[in-house]
């Protein structure tokens, strides 16, 4: 470690992300050992000194504020991790790049445009290295899905499709507001499932199949009004609920996600399928180690969906855990994550997503709103670059 350049972490928000996040950081020495920049465990901060110092002695932070200015302002931060709700995002990056910390912000960016906007032109300005996270990309099969595409196996790509279901909300006692509930009130959260969970499913399909030019979406919220818990009175609902769209890609492809809290049974199923001239690909977080794949071009009497167990060391990620036909889990994306980043800090490379990346995604999902609401086709603006 004597050899190290140590990045001093500064995490903000010690809720479910902070914890992801920081097992990530933790766990990047021991499976990335060869890497010359490592974190450290500087500071967590949480708004409740209890729930900071509480959070800081069991993960390892060296200590704890209850003020995120004061995190920013420490000399000994360099990088800044927002794990915070939505509405705190553009104030606190914003803030961060003026001091010229480091920046890792949780999904979606912000909650509308024009402050995903505001937080982008402080980054770029102050040129600090910048990413979001969007972890699913790193689950090797879905890095292995892109791959694939890249290649060109699949050629002409005619259909996407993605879907992700959730059936949380369900119950109309549930309220809006504070810290488990943030994501039922609008304020908070800027948009329901589609900022929450299409967000995720935009940013994937666009890493792999390139730029949404336009968008027609339906939305419905089926709760119309539940107590808040800062009033402990009735409010109006503002979120969706659900939300279902279709798009066309820059490529001519067509597309099409579904995100709902309201199917009943689903705790968390996101697919995603890809239909080519050639071949199709699709994956399913339930089983997040493999990846389905049908290749036209084989024998017919063979010819059928093929499961590949993504668990060899030739897999993306995978030369990095246990031996081939065994599996890892959600949590490996986020250490994924973290890895490319620090890897990032060596080669000078950016870590994609970085926020002009989620500033794209962040167009797309405005549109979907503005065209449930208008009940019209919407232009997204999507200029994506992305390559890699």
């Amino acid at each position: 470690m004597s050899n190290k350049k140590l990045i001093r972490i500064g995490l903000i928000g010690t809720g479910l992300m902070g914890r992801i996040h920081t097992n990530g950081y933790k766990r990047l020495a021991d499976f990335f050992p060869e890497y010359e920049y490592n974190p450290v465990l500087q500071a967590c901060c949480s708004r409740r000194e209890e729930k900071a110092k509480a959070f800081a002695e069991q993960w390892g932070y060296a200590s704890y504020e209850t003020d995120w200015r004061k995190v920013i302002e420490r000399y000994d931060i360099d990088a800044v991790d927002i794990c915070t709700p939505n509405d705190k995002h553009a104030e606190i990056a914003i803030a961060a790049a003026k001091a010229g910390k480091m920046i890792l912000c949780e999904k979606p960016l912000a909650r509308t445009v024009a402050e995903a906007e505001g937080m982008l032109k402080a980054v770029e300005e102050a040129g600090v290295k910048n990413t979001v996270w969007y972890n699913y990309r790193r689950i090797p099969a879905v890095t292995l899905a892109k791959n694939i595409v890249a290649s060109g196996k699949l050629g002409k790509i005619f259909h996407y499709r993605a879907n992700f279901l959730q059936d949380w909300t369900i119950n109309p006692d549930l309220p809006q507001g504070g810290d488990a509930l943030w994501r039922l009130d609008a304020a908070a959260a800027g948009s329901g499932v589609t900022g929450d969970l299409l967000a995720h499913c935009v940013d994937t399909a666009m890493w792999i199949n390139g730029g949404i030019k336009d968008v027609s979406a339906v939305t419905e919220t089926f709760i119309k009004e539940r107590v808040h818990t800062a009033s402990g009175e009735k409010q109006k609902v503002g979120i969706d609920d659900a939300c279902i769209f279709h798009c066309h890609f820059d490529n001519g492809s067509l597309g099409l996600f579904e995100a709902t809290r309201y199917a009943r049974g689903h705790k968390a199923l996101y697919t995603l399928e890809i239909n080519g001239e050639h071949a199709s690909i699709r994956w399913d977080l339930h089983d997040l180690t493999r990846l389905e794949y049908f290749d036209h071009s084989d024998e017919g009497k063979v010819r059928g969906w093929r499961s590949i167990h993504v668990t060899d060391g030739d897999h993306p990620y995978m030369n990095r855990w246990w031996i081939p036909g065994t599996s890892i889990g959600y949590e490996h994306s986020f250490i994924h994550q973290v890895s490319d980043f620090f890897l990032s800090l060596q080669t000078g490379e950016p870590c994609h997503p970085t926020f002009r990346d989620a500033f794209e995604t962040q167009k797309v999902c405005e549109a979907v709103i503005e065209s449930a609401n208008s009940r019209a086709w919407k232009d997204t603006g999507v200029e994506w670059v992305e390559k890699v």
